[in-house]
């Protein structure tokens, strides 16, 4: 049972969501039953794919329950800034990293302060902020700045210069679109006990073919219920935000996944879930093309004809 049935070709799905919900019904039902680090445990599979067309503005949003696409995308821009503490997130009403510096500030100190109240005041304290708020390494510095080093004397070696993943992509597919070294990797293996979490949407990979632009992302560990609709979501975008700073068209995204989990204490929002129906086809536009890939703002974006079934909540394991 730990081997992922193959999910339906996309291209007679009646809808695209209907990949989503089929890998979802295959966990749920074939998934074997497993440990995990967050003791809650899951049911996994080893291995899955989805393909969606970006074409004509379409874009992979989960119209099964309500995906907070522009809390996605702050995650993105802040990814693009390079910054690793919650505090720019926190005060943009942002909470999906609240959890793991608030966790780390109970484990360290003993002080069980509630989360709601962890989080004002990294919102209002910017020195408990830069003590508490920071996440490792994680993501964005390892995107923007990925850390070098060089040997100064003797065994003795020094930070240089960071490299700038992102920056190097738009270059590379600007000056040598054929290439198959478009990559964007977070994991660092030097720096991953350093982090918060490890990445687990770890290798972006970019192709051109016939004037557009494809994006495989592999991504170690997912969650399908709750991580991946916001996974896709980012990849997409940031496929949508890369074509237009390199003059391509949106091609098609390609999601892997490695240990493709759901957890056990989501049942009742598996089940209300998999009874929906998708709804509609959303569409992006991106309303305006700055002058980089990083100086988007969440207002140069707009969704067209998103009217999704209402939100189901369900806990975040930390």
């Amino acid at each position: 049972m730990s081997t992922a049935p193959a999910v339906s070709d996309p291209r007679f799905a009646a809808h695209p969501e209907q990949q989503y919900l089929g890998l979802m019904r295959q966990v749920w039902s074939a998934g074997s039953e497993r440990a995990d680090r967050t003791g809650v445990g899951t049911r996994s599979v080893m291995g899955a794919m989805l393909r969606f067309d970006l074409a004509d503005g379409a874009m992979p949003l989960v119209t099964t329950k309500r995906v907070y696409w522009k809390t996605a995308t702050r995650e993105l821009l802040w990814f693009l800034t390079g910054s690793t503490n919650i505090r720019p997130l926190v005060l943009q009403g942002v909470k999906i990293w609240n959890e793991w510096p608030h966790a780390r500030y109970v484990r360290e100190t003993g002080e069980p302060l509630p989360l709601e109240e962890f989080v004002a005041r990294i919102a209002g304290d910017a020195d408990f902020a830069a003590r508490w708020g920071d996440l490792g390494p994680v993501y964005g510095k390892q995107w923007v700045d990925w850390p070098t080093y060089h040997e100064v004397e003797n065994g003795l070696f020094a930070r240089g210069q960071g490299i700038n993943q992102v920056a190097e992509v738009v270059r590379s597919l600007r000056e040598n679109p054929g290439s198959r070294r478009h990559i964007v990797e977070g994991w660092n293996v030097a720096e991953l006990e350093a982090m918060a979490l490890p990445p687990c949407h770890k290798t972006y990979q970019f192709h051109v073919a016939d004037g557009r632009l494809n994006c495989g992302l592999y991504q170690r560990s997912c969650d399908v219920a709750l991580g991946l609709p916001f996974n896709l979501w980012s990849a997409a975008l940031l496929t949508r935000m890369l074509a237009q700073q390199t003059d391509l068209e949106p091609g098609e995204l390609v999601w892997m996944g490695g240990d493709t989990h759901l957890y056990l204490n989501h049942a009742h929002l598996i089940e209300e879930q998999l009874a929906r129906e998708p709804r509609g086809r959303p569409r992006l536009e991106i309303v305006r093309r700055p002058p980089s890939i990083f100086d988007y703002r969440i207002e140069d974006f707009a969704v067209h004809g998103y009217t999704p079934h209402p939100p189901i909540q369900a806990p975040v394991a930390v």
